[in-house]
């Protein structure tokens, strides 16, 4: 069991892929917003990559440890320690039955993972146990971790000392700047050509006003193609309004003239337009970013898109551990 000291700001309970193929019922996919870091960690304690574990979103939680087991942390630099005495991160560590961990605020990036040997063994809801808060589902029921709870453990057989190979880490903006990769469309007609170039040439500020929902843009307006001004009375009056359509996860969905990029929890359906779509493979970028931080958007194929999530899947390996 990890019995819950301190909850922290947000932690929640999240597996890799996520809840995928229920968009119809109104699920979103949930899961990690960094599923490279989260992937590693529990690939360094001998789990499966899609073993649950605990994301700690900005300042993370202190939990006691009630059996002999391996853990790693991963992801946002959160200066964890056990029992007061500072611990490696992206590195396999052993655990003695009541020690306690400690994770502090991130100083680096914004999201850390904790993965322990056998992994969370919590009820899973539609094939996953990733948390989805608005819907009250999944994790520690279906909410944040809350103080004086106690996680079940699976079993495990985690070996200490174990790091991932520095090459093999996402690696983290330290200048507040990101680059994050985009892919036209859906709705990339429905905007000005214009439009489009301001867009890419923009430094973008993350608003305080996101959550795992959605990422809130700060920057210029947009201008629009004439299919926005002339279409059918149906589509709604504001140029980015639209018959209400499925939405991919990571749309940039454009609500009037404010950009939302629809992350892991995320709406499926709606009336306004989506210009870009940021791929999975670019989602870790939005994980560990922090409010107030900077985007440039970068247009990209694709199948540049793939390629580069087959790269970060092929780190995500045995290979990768030294």
């Amino acid at each position: 069991m990890l019995e819950v000291i301190k909850p922290g700001l947000e932690t929640s309970v999240q597996d890799y892929p996520g809840r995928f193929g229920h968009l119809n019922l109104g699920f979103p996919w949930s899961g990690p917003m960094d599923s490279w870091s989260l992937r590693l960690a529990n690939i360094l304690v001998g789990n499966d990559t899609g073993a649950a574990g605990l994301e700690c979103q900005f300042i993370g939680p202190s939990l006691k440890i009630t059996v002999d087991t391996v853990i790693a942390v991963t992801g946002a630099d959160m200066q964890a320690k056990l029992d007061g005495t500072p611990i490696p991160m992206w590195e396999s560590v052993a655990v003695t039955a009541g020690q306690s961990l400690e994770l502090s605020f991130a100083k680096t990036g914004s999201r850390a993972y904790v993965a322990i040997a056998g992994g969370i063994d919590c009820p899973a809801f539609l094939g996953s146990r990733s948390t989805f808060h608005k819907a009250g589902v999944g994790g520690m029921g279906g909410h944040a971790i809350q103080a004086g709870q106690s996680v079940p453990l699976g079993a495990g057989n985690g070996v200490p000392g174990r790091r991932v190979d520095e090459a093999a880490r996402p690696q983290f903006a330290t200048d507040k700047h990101w680059t994050i990769e985009v892919v036209r469309g859906p709705n990339d007609d429905w905007v000005d050509e214009a439009g489009h170039e301001r867009f890419l040439q923009t430094d973008w500020k993350l608003s305080a006003k996101s959550d795992r929902s959605g990422f809130r843009l700060e920057g210029p307006d947009w201008t629009f193609a004439d299919k926005a001004h002339n279409k059918r009375p149906e589509h709604g009056s504001d140029p980015a309004n639209i018959i209400d359509q499925g939405y991919p996860v990571g749309a940039i969905n454009l609500a009037g003239q404010t950009p939302i990029i629809l992350v892991s929890d995320g709406p499926s359906m709606g009336g306004f337009i989506n210009p870009y779509t940021v791929p999975q493979c670019a989602f870790w970028k939005l994980g560990q970013s922090k409010p107030s931080e900077h985007y440039r958007f970068e247009a990209i194929s694709v199948d540049e898109a793939q390629q580069k999530a087959r790269d970060i899947t092929a780190l995500c390996t045995e290979a990768s551990i030294i």
